[in-house]
């Protein structure tokens, strides 16, 4: 495949995380033919998850990577093509869109974005060494492993404040670091942090280093208040939610309507503002971060890009029949 001869399909979702992987599944499904440029089971965030014990229907835990095949499969059972590349470029202009990979190009006439976000560059020393052995970003997903545990939440942000707020239903002693003394967060969930007992606030206080050798053991962090004094506390469980996590749309060179914030603009069916072209998961800054979320923004997508693509004002409904 070059340049001059592209692959056709019908659909091209760009990212095969658990947002692309269902949205494959549920297209290829409607018998659309459907092409996934994806970069490797554990170039996103779900892949180099260690453990994930509240997907439904999955009793067991189970390694992100894992799981994350096992969506891939039934993708691929249904006829989804997965190929090993990265978008580079695109053109959404005319009546059959354009990716444009290291490897070749890819027509469809619906491309559905999923890319996910972008990592911090700015890691705490130990962060990346002990992911999945302590250290986590999922409250929701790991929280029920540090029941009785002292715990540390280190952030900013109301994602931040949430994830503490729920951490208390299970941990023994929540330590909350914030680099600022000032965070700027909803009113009504600050004064509940600080009120909730459990929870000690270290506002100005920067963490260093995340200790431990084959578990998270303690943090180091910089006491601003008692004179840039580094201090140790033991916490078996550091969540991070430091900022950083920015959307992957540069490929997209500014052809679709995006935030502030850097996310793009969607409606209740996912799609951009240029018909036929839906974006899902992550790139959408979806408020609560769950690879379930992801996989129900996928379906939406996947539905509506049929619909659109056979011109039908309402999209079929399938029980599994």
């Amino acid at each position: 495949m070059t340049e001059n001869n592209p692959q056709d399909y019908d659909v091209i979702i760009i990212g095969g995380g658990p947002a692309g992987a269902t949205a494959a599944m549920y297209a290829a499904r409607a018998g659309l033919r459907v092409g996934v440029l994806d970069k490797g089971l554990t170039t996103g965030a779900l892949g180099t998850t260690s453990k994930i014990a509240n997907f439904p229907g999955i009793e067991a835990e189970v390694g992100g990577a894992e799981l994350l095949q096992t969506m891939r499969k039934q993708a691929l059972g249904f006829g989804a093509e997965f190929i090993n590349d990265k978008a580079i470029g695109t053109d959404l202009t005319s009546g059959t869109r354009a990716v444009f990979g290291n490897m070749g190009v890819y027509e469809a006439r619906s491309i559905i974005v999923a890319t996910g976000s972008m990592g911090r560059s700015n890691l705490i020393k130990g962060e990346a060494e002990l992911l999945g052995r302590g250290v986590s970003y999922c409250a929701v997903c790991d929280a029920a492993f540090f029941k009785g545990k002292d715990v540390a939440v280190i952030g900013k942000s109301d994602e931040a404040v949430d994830e503490a707020l729920y951490l208390v239903r299970f941990a023994r002693t929540v330590h909350f670091f914030a680099p600022s003394k000032e965070i700027n967060v909803d009113d009504d969930a600050l004064e509940s942090l600080k009120g909730t007992a459990n929870i000690v606030m270290h506002l100005g206080s920067v963490v260093k280093e995340i200790n431990g050798t084959a578990k998270v053991e303690g943090v180091r962090f910089l006491d601003r208040e008692a004179g840039d004094n580094e201090q140790d506390i033991p916490v078996e469980g550091a969540f991070v939610y430091l900022q950083g996590g920015k959307p992957i749309t540069d490929f997209l060179q500014g052809q679709l309507e995006i935030s502030e914030q850097g996310c793009l603009q969607v409606d209740r069916e996912n799609q951009t503002n240029i018909p036929g072209v839906y974006a899902i998961g992550d790139v959408i800054c979806t408020h609560v971060k769950q690879a379930v979320i992801a996989a129900g923004d996928g379906a939406i997508a996947a539905i509506a890009a049929e619909k659109w693509l056979r011109g039908k004002s309402k999209a079929r409904v399938d029980w599994g029949k």
